[in-house]
């Protein structure tokens, strides 16, 4: 069972790794679903051979730079075609997964190579990891959770000021947008 606290009601797109597990919290959530393109392709290349991964991962990565959902399942149509029957097992999870991948492209608002991956939450928790191993060993857990909270603090602080990755009022537009088409 999948529970969200009150404060995560309001999410318009939730980004994670690509996990076969986690396919059940779509069916909780009802909301738009993405899997991270890095580790998607991670998990398709997975199953390609060493000699070919350079070649397939550059065709991989046209279907996520095209502008448009249409372009980005052309393109992905034509890798399949291609690959289909040397990789069936990268293609499977291909298309397994291909529309979760590119959830991102019904934003429009926002700069799709923000959004696209997880690549905020890992770089927020390497640099947590970072400001701990600087103190080596806490004297209690309530002296690390002071360390992090004081480091979140700070890091929502950014965002409120001007060096967010995503501007608030982008965030609002498109939320607007997502209710009219609803």
């Amino acid at each position: 069972m999948f529970f969200l606290p009150d404060g995560l009601l309001n999410i318009l797109l939730l980004s994670i790794k690509f996990s076969h597990s986690l396919s059940i919290i779509t069916q909780d959530l009802h909301r738009e679903l993405e899997w991270c393109k890095v580790h998607f392709m991670r998990n398709i290349l997975a199953h390609v051979s060493r000699g070919e991964k350079g070649a397939f991962a550059d065709k991989l990565k046209s279907i996520w730079l095209q502008s448009t959902k249409a372009t980005a399942l052309q393109a992905a149509q034509m890798v399949i075609e291609e690959y289909k029957h040397r990789f069936p097992q990268a293609i499977a999870t291909l298309e397994e997964g291909l529309e979760d991948a590119l959830q991102y492209l019904a934003f429009s608002s926002f700069d799709h190579r923000k959004i696209n991956s997880t690549n905020v939450l890992e770089r927020l928790n390497r640099e947590i990891r970072r400001r701990s191993r600087v103190v080596g060993i806490f004297p209690s857990m309530d002296s690390y959770l002071r360390l992090i909270t004081s480091y979140l603090i700070e890091y929502a602080e950014d965002w409120s000021t001007g060096k967010c990755y995503i501007k608030q009022s982008l965030i609002e537009e498109q939320r607007v947008a997502l209710q009219q088409a609803a």
